[in-house]
C-alpha cells in the first residue's frame, strides 16, 4: 500500500491511496474460506461447496467490503501519524471508471485542513468585567418577600391592592383553563388593578391579555401560553375568583432564621441581610462570568483573522447530511455555521496553548458538588460521602450529562484564564442596572 499527499495550498490537500492485491488478498481469502465452511447451497454438502462457486457468489461483495475497511483504517492511521488537523472528514473523489475486477486500486480523497493562527488574549479593546452587587433596596425587597412567603394567610371578603387572589383564567378558543394564585403587584396599570379591587369570591372578571402584567413571563406562567406569543398576545380572558387572602408578614425572629438558614447560622436581622447579600452576589458572579465569557468570545471571533477551506466545507456540508443539499443550500448552511466553527478552532487553540484540560478527578469532584447543591435544595444539607459517590457516578455514566458538566468546567477554566490575561475594565453595578445595561 502506498499513501501520498499532494498539497494544493495551506488549507487543501489531496491524499492518494494505492492498494495492491497483496494488501487485501489474504483477508478476502480467509473470509471466503469461512463462507465455504458454512455455505448452504442446494446440491452440495455443507463445507464441500467448490471455492469457485463461493467466489462467484460472494467474492465481489467481500472484496469491496474488505478494500473499504482497509482504506478507512489506513487513511485514519495516516492522518494520525502525519498529525494532520482536518476539518470535517476526508471526501472521496468520484471515480466513474473504478474496475473491481482489477487487482490493484487507487483512491483519492480531498482534505480540508485547519488553518494556523495565533490568538492574542490581551485584547486591544478593554472588555468590561462586571461586578454585580446586591444593594440595600434589593435586600430589603427580598426580606419582604421572605416575610410574606412564611407569613400567615388571612381570608378577605373582597380584593384590596394588597390581596393575593386565587382563581381560574379561561379562554375557550386558545384552550386556556388554568387555576393560579398571584398578588396584584404583578398587574400592569391602574385600569387592570381597578378591575380587581372590590371584587368578591364568585365574581368573574373580563380582562385583555395585552398589557395585563408588568412582565411577559407572568403571562407565560399564569396563562400557560407560549413564550414566543406572550409579548404579542391580545385576546380576552375571564378570571373567576375562588379565594381572596392577605398575607401577614412573618416576624423576623430566631425561629424564621433557623428555618431559612439552619439552626444558629443567623442570629439577627443584620446577619440575615449579610447572608442574603452573600448568597445573591454568588449567583450574580456566575451571571457576570457568563457575560464576560460571551463578550470575549465575540471579540475573539471578530478579531482573530484566518481563512477557512470554504469550498471544501461547503462540499462536505452538501454530501454528509441526511439528504444531499443543493449548492445554494450548502452555502446557506455554511454561512450559518461559519462563526461557530471559527470559535471552535479559536477555543481549541487557546486550550492547547494554555494546556487547559479536564481530568476525570476534576469531573468527578465537580459532579459531586453538583449533586450536593441539588440535594441541598430539598433540605439534605449534609449528605454522606458514599451517597455522593454513588449518585455522581450514576450522573457521569450518562454521556450527555458528563459532556455538559465537562463543558461547564472548561468554561470556568477559560473565564479564569481571561481574567488573568485579557485587557479588562472593572465595573461595579447593581443587578437592576446590570440587566438594563446588558439586556436593555
Amino acid at each position: 500500500m502506498d499513501i501520498t499527499r499532494e498539497q494544493i495550498d495551506d488549507l487543501n490537500a489531496i491524499v492518494k491511496v494505492a492498494i495492491t492485491k497483496e494488501d487485501y488478498s489474504e483477508r478476502v481469502d480467509k473470509i471466503l474460506t469461512d463462507y465455504r465452511k458454512n455455505a448452504n447451497i442446494p446440491g452440495f454438502r455443507k463445507g464441500h461447496v467448490p471455492m469457485g462457486l463461493v467466489k462467484k457468489q460472494y467474492g465481489k461483495a467481500v472484496l469491496v467490503d474488505e478494500v473499504n475497511k482497509l482504506l478507512q483504517d489506513s487513511l485514519n492511521k495516516y492522518l494520525t501519524e502525519e498529525k494532520l488537523d482536518v476539518l470535517g472528514n476526508p471526501l472521496p473523489k468520484a471515480q466513474d471508471n473504478l474496475d473491481w475486477n482489477a487487482d490493484n486500486f487507487s483512491f483519492e480523497f480531498e482534505l480540508g485542513l485547519a488553518p494556523e493562527f495565533d490568538v492574542d488574549l490581551n485584547t486591544k479593546k478593554p472588555i468590561t468585567q462586571y461586578k454585580i452587587v446586591a444593594d440595600d433596596k434589593m435586600i430589603d425587597e427580598q426580606i419582604d418577600r421572605i416575610a410574606k412567603q412564611y407569613g400567615k394567610l388571612i381570608s378577605q371578603d373582597e380584593v384590596t391592592e394588597e390581596s393575593e387572589v386565587t382563581g381560574v383564567f379561561k379562554n375557550e378558543e386558545k384552550e386556556i383553563e388554568n387555576r393560579v394564585t398571584f398578588t396584584l403587584d404583578k398587574l400592569k396599570g391602574k385600569r387592570n388593578l381597578n378591575k380587581f379591587v372590590g371584587a368578591k369570591v364568585g365574581d368573574t372578571l373580563e380582562l385583555k391579555t395585552k398589557s395585563l402584567f408588568e412582565d411577559d413571563q407572568d403571562l407565560v406562567n399564569l396563562l400557560k401560553v407560549d413564550q414566543e406569543d406572550a409579548s404579542d398576545l391580545d385576546i380576552e380572558v375571564t378570571f373567576s375568583i375562588d379565594e381572596i387572602n392577605k398575607r401577614e408578614a412573618a416576624e423576623l425572629n430566631q425561629e424564621l432564621f433557623d428555618k431559612l438558614f439552619g439552626e444558629g447560622v443567623v442570629t439577627s436581622e443584620e446577619e440575615m441581610k449579610a447572608k442574603i447579600k452573600e448568597d445573591a452576589e454568588k449567583q450574580f458572579a456566575q451571571q457576570a462570568d457568563q457575560k464576560l465569557l460571551n463578550d470575549i468570545t465575540e471579540y475573539l471571533v471578530e478579531n482573530t483573522k484566518f481563512d477557512l477551506p470554504a469550498d471544501f466545507l461547503k462540499k462536505w456540508i452538501q454530501v454528509t447530511g441526511e439528504k444531499e443539499l443543493s449548492d445554494e443550500e450548502a452555502s446557506e448552511e455554511y454561512e450559518k455555521s461559519e462563526k461557530g466553527l471559527r470559535y471552535q478552532l479559536i477555543e481549541g487553540k487557546i486550550m492547547k496553548d494554555n494546556d487547559l484540560q479536564v481530568s476525570y478527578d476534576e469531573l468527578k469532584e465537580f459532579a459531586k458538588n453538583y449533586v450536593r447543591m441539588q440535594m441541598a435544595q430539598f433540605g439534605q444539607t449534609d449528605p454522606e460521602e458514599e451517597v455522593l459517590e454513588n449518585i455522581s457516578s450514576r450522573v457521569l455514566s450518562n454521556q450527555e450529562e458528563a459532556k455538559r458538566l465537562s463543558e461547564q468546567i472548561m468554561s470556568e477554566k477559560l473565564v479564569n484564564l481571561y481574567k488573568e490575561k485579557a485587557n479588562l475594565k472593572a465595573k461595579e453595578v447593581t443587578y437592576e442596572n446590570f440587566v438594563k445595561e446588558v439586556y436593555g
